[in-house]
């Protein structure tokens, strides 16, 4: 698509009415003012940490008609203020003031659309959901409509020991990085110390609510789907783990919406990361913006309802550069073409034959650990590996071979009739895809923590001995399996690291008589006679220079080490967050991590995380040189979690702020 308009770019102060300032650029294209806004809003740093990923969009809009807006959030990069929670009151209200500030500029026309990437598609989703005026079109990749259960913080229930100490730690990290002096001059070291002053680690409010209660309520806007005025384009991935919101979001909102499914990670669609093919989101995107804010009639609310990659079949790996499949699309959803299929656990699935009622189901403490990271974000180890050492620790229920092909599109269920003898467990369920020659590929999962059957507004504790029926959704999913393949439910009592292993428990007894697991199956035939869907292939802006150096110390990016003698398990995870560069500016950025989840297969009290960071910013032609380490631990006792963080900052290798937190937590749900 040939770009009608040149562009200027320009950093600017955005002035709130409380006086503090944020940092914002703006790209805006020659000779066709006034043209809409579009706004991405994130505490990432714009002049450095998402300047490459940047450089990629906002110039192309720009070049497409649209002033587009990257700003930081108060107390984040260049912005004044002080940081505060994720999604805060404030946060939002800081949102809502930006977007009638840019409607108010002389170039703009008063019309003002949202999009973002993750923390950028969810505060654009909430900041909707208090219906500025001239917000009127928001697109959102990878967001989340569901603080509690669908963040990353809890899962099912229960402490997503995968996701909520990384997040934690990274945003402590994160957030200590100093001002850069060549955007906010001598001031920078003020409003260091004062936001290394004000930072509190997230872990604490995080584990002190353990239920959905007020603190996760606000922001979630499943709270509420219709305060949602501006139209609604919702984009994610099966990769992804926030990708029901988007089947929740085309189901529920009243306000216009599309939704797009693709086989992608983490990431914005048109990067080409694996798992691929990539389209042309932006391409797309522009339709819905020039649909919305120019009132061009660009086709796309003719579009089906859902658009999604219906994944084929594969080997068990840990990386795809393109996942086989083929786009599909559906009227409505949820669909008239999707029906549920029940499969009983003692009948079309079945287990090992046992003459008791109840089958025991108590798997080892490290039972997990071939998950996979919670968010893949388009790296060599993203995906889960071949599941049949996690299958071993597992009870599984297995179909006979497939007489037919079998499409799944949506979220599949199940239905336990559990016995457990303890005040408290978890069940993890996975839904695996068995090829002839017995490997073993994952298609989707879930958890319940048993605490949570009633709801995950309250915890309740299990009557020991009690017999009772629990139901539990798993993440939705798009997958074909082939003839000859066979169905694989596996149910383990433990899922380690994904959730945090409950003490006082042995497992449970689960009555296959009384259980089942319900798939939605597409009809073979939904797409005959529909216009095939396409995209057309990926376009950015010229990516930005900037130069890779190698890192001091190369790490595998996960590691499992087993203790044999002490029956001990060791995850080492070195996430890949760009590694050692050099800005086009100057900047030289370091970032060195080390996360590590321990626990030894017949402990639950032995569970570890641990997550060190430490992220050096140089400008050599200033003579500035910055660093911030990070430390941040969690264990657990029967009765607390207690979490030790520890943050130093140095200027020039010397000391200027050092603190540690330790906070002890009751394990009260």
């Amino acid at each position: 698509m040939p770009n009608p308009y040149a562009t200027t770019r320009e950093d600017v102060r955005i002035p709130l009415t409380d006086g503090t300032e944020l940092s914002a650029r703006i790209w805006r294209p020659v000779g066709a003012e006034p043209v809409p806004a579009l706004l991405e809003y994130l505490p990432y740093r714009l002049s450095d940490w998402t300047a490459p990923c940047d450089a990629q969009r906002h110039p192309w809009y720009a070049a497409h008609g649209y002033a587009s807006v990257r700003v930081d959030i108060r107390g984040h990069g260049n912005s004044g203020g002080l940081p505060g929670d994720e999604y805060s009151a404030q946060e939002l209200a800081d949102g809502v003031e930006v977007v009638e500030w840019l409607a108010a500029q002389p170039w703009c026309t008063g019309r003002v659309g949202m999009f973002g990437l993750a923390w950028g598609g969810s505060n654009s989703l909430q900041i909707a959901a208090l219906a500025p005026e001239p917000l009127k079109a928001v697109v959102t990749v990878c967001g989340t409509d569901d603080r509690y259960d669908n963040d990353g913080r809890y899962f099912g229930g229960s402490l997503l020991a995968a996701g909520l100490p990384a997040r934690s730690a990274t945003l402590l990290a994160f957030t200590a990085r100093p001002p850069d002096p060549k955007y906010v001059g001598d001031d920078w070291r003020r409003m260091w110390l004062e936001r290394l002053a004000a930072i509190t680690p997230l872990v604490h409010p995080w584990l002190t609510h353990r239920t959905r209660d007020g603190y996760w309520r606000r922001g979630s806007v499943r709270e509420d789907y219709g305060a949602v005025e501006a139209a609604v384009l919702a984009v994610g991935g099966w990769a992804d783990p926030y990708r029901d919101t988007v089947l929740r979001l085309v189901e529920h909102l009243k306000a216009p919406v599309r939704g797009i499914i693709g086989p992608w990670s983490h990431q914005y669609p048109d990067r080409g990361l694996p798992p691929g093919p990539a389209i042309g989101f932006l391409q797309e995107s522009l339709r819905w913006w020039d649909h919305w804010l120019k009132g061009v009639d660009t086709g796309v609310m003719a579009e089906p309802a859902l658009r999604s990659w219906m994944n084929e079949s594969v080997p068990p790996a840990t990386a795809y550069a393109n996942r086989p499949g083929r786009w599909i699309g559906d009227e409505s959803w949820p669909s008239p073409d999707v029906r549920p299929v029940h499969y009983g656990l003692d009948d079309a699935l079945r287990t090992a034959g046992t003459a008791e009622r109840f089958v025991p189901v108590r798997s080892p403490q490290h039972t997990g650990i071939d998950a996979g990271p919670f968010v893949p974000s388009g790296n060599a180890a993203d995906l889960p590996p071949d599941q049949r050492e996690e299958d071993g620790r597992s009870v599984c229920f297995d179909s006979t071979p497939l007489p037919e092909r079998v499409e799944l599109l949506g979220r599949a269920g199940v239905r336990l009739r559990v016995r457990c003898d303890a005040r408290r467990g978890q069940v993890a369920a996975r839904l695996c895809d068995v090829a002839p020659d017995g490997s073993s590929t994952l298609v989707t999962r879930g958890v319940l923590d048993l605490s949570a059957r009633h709801g995950r507004q309250e915890a309740v504790e299990w009557e020991p001995g009690a017999v009772e029926d629990v139901e539990f959704e798993l993440v939705g999913i798009a997958h074909a399996f082939p003839p000859g393949h066979r169905l694989r439910l596996a149910l383990s009592s433990a899922y380690w690291p994904w959730v945090w292993p409950r003490p006082g428990t042995t497992g449970f007894e689960l009555d296959p008589g009384h259980s089942a697991l319900t798939l939605p199956v597409r009809h073979l035939a939904a797409d005959a006679g529909n216009p095939p869907v396409s995209f057309e292939p990926p376009e950015q802006a010229p990516a930005l220079d900037v130069r890779q150096t190698e890192p001091l110390t190369a790490r595998p990016e996960r590691l499992v080490h087993h203790d044999l003698a002490a029956g001990s398990w060791r995850l080492e995870v070195a996430p890949d967050h760009g590694g050692s560069r050099i800005l086009p500016d100057g900047l030289v950025l370091d970032e060195q991590t080390l996360e590590s989840y321990e626990i030894t297969a017949d402990d639950p009290l032995t569970a570890r995380t641990r997550s060190d960071r430490t992220i050096r910013l140089q400008r050599p032609d200033l003579g500035w040189d910055t660093t911030v380490i990070t430390r941040s631990e969690i264990t657990a006792s029967a009765t607390h979690f207690t979490t030790r963080d520890h943050l130093t900052a140095l200027e020039a290798g010397s000391v200027v702020f050092e603190r540690e937190w330790e906070q002890r937590v009751p394990r009260t749900s």
